[in-house]
């Protein structure tokens, strides 16, 4: 039985090449096995290839099928759930990690000659006051870690002059960010980690692990027996229920993608060609792609309904910004699952002495996947430190079917739904 093939994307359109992995058949043996062919296990392989190891990547349908390859290109920096994190870490080492995902990123498309269209530029806009104060506290705590000339704080007149758009108070540049083809990156770091001997298959189902001094991960087309396992499926995972269940949720997030823009029209909207993000808790974000389309999501469903028109529920969104983009066709629209974990802190961990998981980045993933890559390489070598801080983060655990537990994330965001109503 094979997986399945990638969604209707921009991306998918402009891949570089369409993956060809083989299909696993037979027994297999492997140092290190990761089971998912997204941003955090692709990432993890190549940095377990860097450093000599045997590792072999298992994914169900194509390398970057899912939420790695369909979100929208944002190379922000960060971890989540900074406040519960330092608990137990110290705020030296969090300060050291923040950025981290962005240096990787940055490293491996020069030195394996990825071709992502990464460009630096990004800005978080102000639809309130309340965003306003956020967005000097973030600027202020840059200062005081010495990163302020990367940053600067712009007023609404500015930010309309920026984007082309009256819909913002002010937001914050930070050209330590910026944006890519994510799909293109992930593929990219995956040829680079099986040119350094990684071995992949891809439209293999990942049925089971069996624990033990080695793990044996049963398929429906074979098994592969190793060292260690690293579960990374994120949303589409459903390993593990007794140690996972009830922890990630699947969450819809959407993209539309225009036909490409004049430069009249770019010229006007995104001259210096900034990824944009808003501060709501249901966000949505832009950017322009390398041929100068507008893509733009957002509408992020707990619920688990999908919307009958992807185009329908995001274009009034992009007009309410962009009105003269009234008569740009729209070319593409797509979705997909994002991993939700409640209190917003990724979910890394053990099941058992030698399976691992990471998974949960809750929609702000391409940085924080390669930084939790690397935290998981590390501690598969026995350095367990940030690991191990990140186990002593307690989880809110919903009982019951999926389902159900999307529900109460629905009414849950209902509050913070609530809070981006207000204008304050």
């Amino acid at each position: 039985m094979n997986g399945e093939e990638h969604t209707a994307s921009y991306y998918a359109a402009t891949r570089n090449n369409q993956t060809t992995y083989p299909q696993l058949e037979g027994e297999h043996e492997t140092d290190i096995c990761i089971i998912g062919g997204g941003f955090t296990g692709v990432a993890c392989a190549l940095t377990l290839a860097e450093r000599g190891h045997s590792v072999t990547i298992v994914e169900q349908n194509r390398i970057s099928w899912g939420a790695s390859g369909r979100n929208g290109g944002q190379l922000i920096h960060g971890l989540s759930g900074t406040k519960h994190l330092s608990k137990h870490l110290s705020w030296d080492k969090i300060r050291q990690l923040n950025y981290r995902g962005n240096e990787i990123i940055k490293d491996r498309v020069e030195k394996y000659g990825i071709d992502c269209d990464l460009k630096s530029g990004y800005i978080e806009v102000a639809l309130k006051k309340s965003h306003m104060e956020g967005i000097k506290q973030d600027y202020d705590e840059h200062v005081e870690q010495g990163l302020g000339e990367h940053l600067r704080l712009v007023d609404e007149g500015e930010v309309g002059e920026l984007l082309g758009t009256d819909a913002y108070m002010g937001g914050l540049m930070n050209d330590l960010n910026g944006h890519l083809h994510p799909l293109n990156l992930c593929t990219g770091e995956a040829a680079a980690a099986a040119k350094l001997g990684a071995t992949i298959f891809e439209q293999t189902e990942v049925t089971g692990i069996t624990h033990g001094t080695q793990a044996r991960i049963q398929t429906t087309t074979g098994n592969i027996v190793a060292n260690k396992v690293l579960i990374a499926g994120n949303a589409y995972h459903r390993l593990e229920p007794g140690k996972l269940s009830g922890l990630v949720f699947p969450a819809g997030s959407y993209i539309i993608a225009t036909e490409p823009l004049s430069d009249e029209i770019v010229n006007k909207i995104n001259p210096q060609d900034l990824a944009v993000c808003d501060l709501s808790n249901v966000l949505d974000y832009y950017r322009l792609s390398a041929d100068n389309r507008m893509l733009y999501g957002g509408r992020c469903n707990y619920s688990g309904k999908v919307p009958s028109s992807i185009k329908e529920s995001m274009r009034p969104r992009m007009l309410d910004v962009y009105p003269d983009l009234a008569d740009a066709r729209i070319d593409y629209e797509w979705g997909g699952n994002i991993g939700i974990v409640i209190k917003r802190v990724p979910l890394l961990g053990r099941v058992s002495d030698n399976v691992f998981y990471s998974m949960g980045y809750s929609g702000h993933g391409i940085a924080p996947t390669h930084i939790a890559a690397e935290i998981m390489a590390d501690a598969m070598e026995g350095n367990t430190e940030v690991l191990d801080a990140y186990e002593k983060i307690k989880h809110w655990r919903i009982p019951g079917s999926q389902w159900f537990g999307n529900q109460i994330v629905a009414l849950g965001m209902l509050y913070f739904r609530a809070i981006d109503l207000s204008p304050l």
